[in-house]
């Protein structure tokens, strides 16, 4: 009961000190907000980045009064914007031997300060996925970036950093998905294999240039073609004369022999 009494008289502080600072700041009309040379925000560009902080431009001019955007009445300033932590799934393919850097604070939260803000590392070994379940605490000594050199093929996997400010609010989340290959496999680009193979090589072969042969010697490898064509040419004739000769010998013994 006791502790039912003090809720309540802590409530009705609460609104007594409310009303008391809703009497002590009458309400503004729009005449005395320029009078005290308010400025409202005419212009917002959008967020330097899709996700994590960055930096949203802002134009304030004079309530009240119709400025161009170069008036001189009007300030220009930049502010910090959020419009989404989760950054999603990012892969990369590498071979084993590279050097790899993971930076997972960008130029924005760089320029505020890495110890500004906490960053965490978590790993899922030898899978590419975004479930939370598969993934283990990994230290890192750089603590904003996970540098690997050389790669190694077990260093495969989803690497998963976390960024809190100094209010241990959640600013970002990256999952990147790296993807080691043997570095004596066929390379699976395939731009840079077509721009391989386009490559000039050094090879043995010469290229000959103009006739390959002398005149005179094609001269008399027509001369003696035709003498040689001719000479087959009368053996297959032969052949086939003989062939039909002795057909028709034998069908004439046959006959002779039922008659």
């Amino acid at each position: 009961m006791k502790l039912l009494l003090m809720h309540l008289l802590a409530l009705f502080l609460i609104l007594l000190h409310s009303c008391s600072q809703c009497a002590a700041y009458p309400g503004l009309d729009l005449e005395d907000l320029a009078f005290n040379n308010t400025r409202v925000i005419t212009y917002s560009s959008s967020c330097s980045t899709t996700c994590g902080l960055g930096i949203r431009t802002q134009r304030l001019c004079p309530l009240g009064k119709e400025n161009p955007a170069d008036s001189p009445e009007c300030i220009v300033r930049q502010v910090h914007c959020l419009d989404k932590w989760q950054c999603g799934l990012q892969t990369q393919t590498v071979y084993t031997g590279q050097y790899l850097e993971l930076d997972c604070l960008e130029e924005v939260m760089k320029t505020m300060g890495r110890f500004a803000f906490a960053v965490s590392w978590h790993v899922a070994r030898g899978i590419i996925t975004t479930n939370n379940r598969f993934f283990k605490r990994y230290e890192v000594p750089g603590l904003d970036r996970v540098v690997l050199n050389p790669v190694k093929e077990e260093d495969g996997g989803t690497y998963r950093c976390d960024v809190l400010d100094t209010s241990y609010r959640r600013v970002k989340r990256m999952y990147k998905g790296i993807k080691v290959l043997s570095a004596q496999v066929m390379n699976l680009n395939f731009a840079e294999g077509l721009s391989e193979w386009e490559k000039p090589r050094e090879s043995n072969v010469t290229v000959v240039t103009g006739k390959l042969y002398p005149s005179s010697t094609i001269r008399k490898v027509r001369l003696l073609s035709w003498p040689t064509s001719m000479f087959i040419a009368g053996i297959i004739f032969l052949g086939l004369f003989s062939f039909t000769f002795w057909k028709s010998l034998k069908r004439m013994n046959l006959k002779s022999l039922c008659c």
